[in-house]
């Protein structure tokens, strides 16, 4: 009788965040010939959606390549790509015998490139380094993730959504560091309970901590000092160029973004805070934003309604005062669309609200130039 030792899926990241591109079944006590009477269609899959709300689904199990592994066979079943944070599952035959499994109780998941970036764990922080072979001090580039990749597993900032691995294709000779923001033992959702009874002055349903405190879920104004103190050790071992520091973020890494120059302004030669959530805390730290250049960029209109009134009244405030060096950028409908958001047939206003919040796809295409604008600055030539 078959035995199933090993199931892994296959997966890289891209614009939806975690794509999976096939499943490794590892098998053993089956000959030959009972494999070679295997097929695609003997698999059915089910919710391999691949859009970003889960309405359109993916044209699944399209063939499959069996090939023999020391002791094992290994039967990879080729799928048209889908997102991979759907409960999907997969059931099928294998020489008469029954599989089944779903994404819950999958044991491996192979992640394409996440091993370029080294695991770190120092002064409390989590944190994962890209590191280009290069001689000499080089730039680095700091990636804040957003609210649903808090956590101690020094994995998700790299997995949940499309950023650093990209960034590290796009600049292979900088350092690019992915930090993983604490989840302060609460969830997503249960941290937004907590912001609520607060009393957030803007009513919002996502975002930030406001009035964040020491030890809470995201980027409280500790743990980001704790972030920057990593950096200027590195500046200091002549490993970073201390002229060619930046920071990018998305959502709640995008008022992360807002409190880390709040925490260090003097460390970086410009900004992109991504769709920053918008509340009492980063709306005063954008209000008094510190003499770095910053390029804020978001949807037209996305889940947090209010986002952009704060972010315009803050930066025409910045613009009276003579701030040539704050950029913002509204993309339109037709922007968006060209990355598949907002597209999909009989959204709601909700899914398109939460589609629209994407937008940092566009970003890190480079959409506007926005990236090259970024690295073009240097602290001692502004540009």
């Amino acid at each position: 009788m078959g035995r199933i030792e090993k199931i892994t899926a296959k997966t890289h990241i891209g614009d939806y965040g975690q794509i999976v591109d096939s499943f490794l079944i590892s098998v053993t006590g089956i000959n030959q010939e009972e494999l070679s009477q295997v097929k695609a269609s003997d698999f059915v899959i089910k919710k391999n959606y691949k859009d970003l709300t889960g309405k359109i689904l993916s044209k699944g199990i399209t063939s499959l390549e069996i090939r023999e592994s020391e002791e094992e066979w290994e039967i990879e079943l080729i799928l048209d790509p889908f997102v991979f944070r759907y409960d999907f599952s997969v059931t099928g035959k294998i020489a008469g015998w029954e599989l089944s499994f779903t994404k819950e109780n999958l044991e491996n998941i192979w992640v394409k490139d996440t091993d370029h970036f080294k695991a770190y764990q120092e002064n409390g922080v989590n944190y994962r380094m890209y590191e280009p072979e290069c001689m000499g001090s080089r730039p680095l580039v700091l990636f804040l993730h957003g609210g649903g990749e808090c956590g101690e597993d020094n994995q998700l900032q790299l997995t949940g959504t499309i950023g650093a691995l990209r960034l590290a294709e796009r600049w292979s000779d900088m350092y690019i560091m992915a930090p993983q923001a604490p989840s302060g033992n609460l969830g997503m959702y249960e941290m937004f309970e907590v912001m609520k009874k607060r009393g957030n002055p803007f009513d919002v349903d996502m975002g930030i901590t406001p009035f964040s405190l020491k030890g809470e879920r995201g980027w409280n104004r500790d743990y980001v000092g704790r972030v920057t103190d990593i950096i200027r050790r590195l500046i200091e071992d002549g490993k970073v160029d201390k002229n060619r520091v930046y920071l990018i973020g998305m959502s709640m890494g995008g008022g992360g973004v807002l409190q880390t120059l709040s925490v260090a302004p003097d460390l970086f030669a410009a900004a992109v805070p991504i769709c920053p959530s918008m509340n009492g805390e980063s709306y005063a730290n954008l209000l008094n934003l510190p003499e770095v250049p910053v390029w804020i960029a978001t949807a037209y209109m996305d889940h947090q309604h209010g986002r952009h009134a704060h972010i315009l009244n803050a930066c025409s405030k910045l613009w009276q005062e003579g701030r040539k060096d704050v950029k913002y950028t509204l993309f339109t409908p037709e922007e968006l669309a060209k990355y598949g958001i907002g597209t999909t047939e009989d959204l709601t206003a909700k899914e398109l609200d939460a589609e629209n919040h994407n937008s940092w796809i566009l970003v890190i295409h480079n959409e506007k130039g926005i990236l090259d604008w970024m690295i073009s600055h240097q602290k001692n030539k502004q540009g």
